[in-house]
């Protein structure tokens, strides 16, 4: 949808009522430095809320590091989507992410996508697994000095060293947010509205998107490398056919699959992750 489309879409009155900043938002391009802070800001606010509140709150109880990071996260990207519902509201006159987001029309047929998700979703999980040395490595080598609760060179550190019931306990009431709807937002948020917002950029937005969304981890700056591997297919897919379709089965999708296997894992005796 181009910028006229856009404003006559939604009703008169709330074009005039719009704001300098929401203009900004709702443009058909975001300058460089604009889109640096869109991408940015809310990994920041996701340390800083994990700093001040969900860690000590989750400290106190004595449950394992992982919750307060789903606190966190939760508490930074639920506002954010619930921000791209009104943004659409400003731009269609009604709460909703379809006529507002990018990449939403479904042009790839449903065999073709569903075979391309598969490849993207075998990728990032194979390929993830198999950078954990490497991701391992970098923070050895570089990142040690972060002092994170349960930062260290295991994926799993944030769990390690509680009981089989906490761990279970902690998996089941993070696993729908962290495995398959926190990361669904993020994908509405990065590929949906900030992607499609770098046309200057050309074949190279899919890249600045995927490296800004990498980085965005502050919480786990020693796997930006490794991210900027797994992420690849489906983030240029996505961008290539203009299907979201192809980053959601690759991102939400492994995601699930992950902590299906370690909620199984958990529950089945292997407290060690």
């Amino acid at each position: 949808m181009n910028n006229a489309q856009s404003l006559t879409a939604a009703p008169q009155s709330a074009v005039r009522n719009r704001s300098r900043f929401v203009e900004k938002l709702l443009a058909d391009k975001h300058s460089i430095p604009f889109s640096i802070a869109l991408h940015l800001v809310p990994g920041a606010l996701i340390v800083a809320v994990y700093a001040f509140i969900a860690a000590p709150l989750v400290r106190a109880i004595e449950y394992p590091p992982f919750l307060a990071w789903a606190i966190a996260l939760c508490a930074v990207l639920f506002p954010l989507q619930f921000g791209l519902l009104w943004l659409g509201k400003q731009q269609t006159g009604k709460y909703t992410l379809r006529g507002f987001l990018s990449y939403m029309d479904r042009p790839v047929s449903r065999g073709k996508v569903t075979g391309m998700i598969v490849f993207c979703l075998l990728w990032m999980t194979v390929v993830s697994l198999a950078l954990l040395p490497l991701d391992n490595f970098l923070y050895d080598a570089v990142f040690s000095w972060i002092q994170y609760e349960g930062t260290g060179d295991s994926a799993t550190s944030y769990l390690n060293g509680y009981s089989r019931e906490m761990l279970l306990t902690t998996l089941l009431i993070c696993g729908p947010f962290t495995g398959f709807i926190l990361p669904l937002i993020e994908e509405y948020y990065f590929r949906g509205f900030l992607l499609p917002r770098l046309p200057q950029l050309g074949n190279w937005a899919p890249v600045f998107n995927m490296s800004l969304f990498s980085i965005y981890h502050f919480w786990a700056p020693w796997t930006v490398l490794s991210k900027l591997v797994f992420l690849f297919p489906g983030i240029w897919l996505a961008y290539k056919k203009q299907d979201i379709r192809i980053s959601i089965g690759m991102h939400p999708g492994s995601a699930l699959l992950l902590t299906v296997v370690g909620v199984t894992a958990v529950a089945l005796g292997h407290t060690s992750l």
